[in-house]
């Protein structure tokens, strides 16, 4: 490791960038990374348990994703992982595997670890999360001075998670807000509207059997109404349209997006995002159209039980674990494999999709340096 001065400004740094962020997601990514390289450590993680005996998040840094796919579902909160969620206090060991705690969760794939540094996240005496440190690459286990270092870090996690939260909290109070105001317009206009339809039509069909003229008119009066009703909507599906991709960029209309779709589904979707791509508002709205494609595809066709997305360096990733197809056998009647593919050809980008039978759908965009 550096020495300690350059390891504290590298420190000092990571506080500042944690500053700036205020979405969880990304403060949670940032920290899992900063972590590993301020202590030296060939893995990381961070784990925020969800209350239940499971984690909401488990964020790693070093691995692959093809080592995070082979390794499974997320680990529970027992064993070691759990032990560092229960007292405030630091574990630093030579060797994981000799601590009697170490027990439980430990998949064929996963690597083989022996130094170990577990730092718990306090916020107003509560553990709230923890990092977790192991394979010290330049020696044989951790120093003391990598348990300092980490464990002001962990402080200064705490402050970034809770504000992130409270800024996010903040961020939903509004969405209701203006939900609950655009409830009370489609009340008042749209429902009025639609009730003028249904009486106009009744008395078209009332008018039918005496007045063929005096029915003809009311039928160009529901038709006028309908049309009406349609304006109201247009209008208030403009007020819900998604955010603005150049206002709010897009990892924060992505995340919306996502959002909505599980609220409205129920369906499980763990969404991950690492540094946003600079792109321009017609790139950024490809790439946001690729993603909503897949992410439509795995919600209407798959029966996946788990959705994943990932936007990351320039990547973008949308995984189910669903009954996957054949691509020879659906070539040319899924026309939204064709527009993913258009759209990265327009954006110079290479897209992937690798799907078999039973074997689930990974849809993969690699937008050019």
């Amino acid at each position: 490791m550096a020495s300690q001065d350059t390891a504290f400004r590298a420190l000092s740094d990571v506080i500042l960038a944690l500053a700036s962020e205020h979405e969880v997601e990304p403060v949670l990514q940032r920290l899992v990374h900063s972590a590993r390289e301020l202590a030296g450590a060939r893995y990381a993680a961070l784990g925020i348990p969800d209350g239940e005996g499971r984690f909401s998040s488990f964020i790693t840094s070093g691995m692959s994703d093809e080592l995070i796919a082979a390794m499974g579902p997320l680990p529970r909160t027992h064993g070691m992982l759990g032990a560092m969620l229960e007292s405030p206090e630091s574990h630093r060991t030579e060797d994981i595997r000799a601590d009697p705690r170490f027990r439980g969760w430990w998949p064929r794939a996963h690597p083989q670890m022996r130094s170990f540094l577990g730092v718990p996240i306090v916020a107003r005496g509560e553990v709230i999360g923890a990092l977790y440190l192991t394979e010290k690459e330049d020696a044989d286990e951790f120093s003391v001075e990598d348990q300092k270092l980490i464990e002001l870090l962990a402080a200064h996690a705490a402050i970034a998670i809770e504000n992130a939260r409270l800024y996010e909290r903040s961020r939903e109070l509004s969405i209701v807000e203006e939900r609950n105001r655009l409830a009370r317009e489609l009340h008042d206009a749209v429902t009025q509207q639609l009730f003028g339809v249904a009486l106009a039509a009744e008395s078209a069909s009332t008018l039918l059997a005496r007045d063929r003229d005096a029915a003809a008119a009311e039928l160009r009066r529901v038709s006028e109404l309908a049309r009406g009703a349609m304006e109201e909507l247009r209008a208030v599906v403009f007020e819900l349209r998604p955010g603005s991709l150049e206002a709010e960029g897009l990892g924060t209309v992505l995340r919306k997006h996502v959002e909505v779709l599980r609220r409205v589904t129920g369906q499980a979707i763990e969404l991950r995002i690492g540094e946003v791509p600079r792109l321009s508002g017609a790139a950024a709205a490809q790439v946001l159209r690729i993603a909503q494609e897949g992410l439509g595809n795995a919600l209407r066709h798959s029966g996946a039980q788990r959705i994943k997305v990932k936007l990351d360096d320039r990547v973008l990733v949308v995984a189910d674990d669903g009954r996957g197809f054949d691509r020879r056998a659906v070539r040319g009647r899924r026309l939204g494999l064709t527009s993913m593919a258009e759209r990265a050809t327009e954006l110079g980008a290479r897209l992937a999709i690798d799907s078999a039978p039973g074997k689930g759908t990974t849809i993969r965009l690699e937008l050019p340096a």
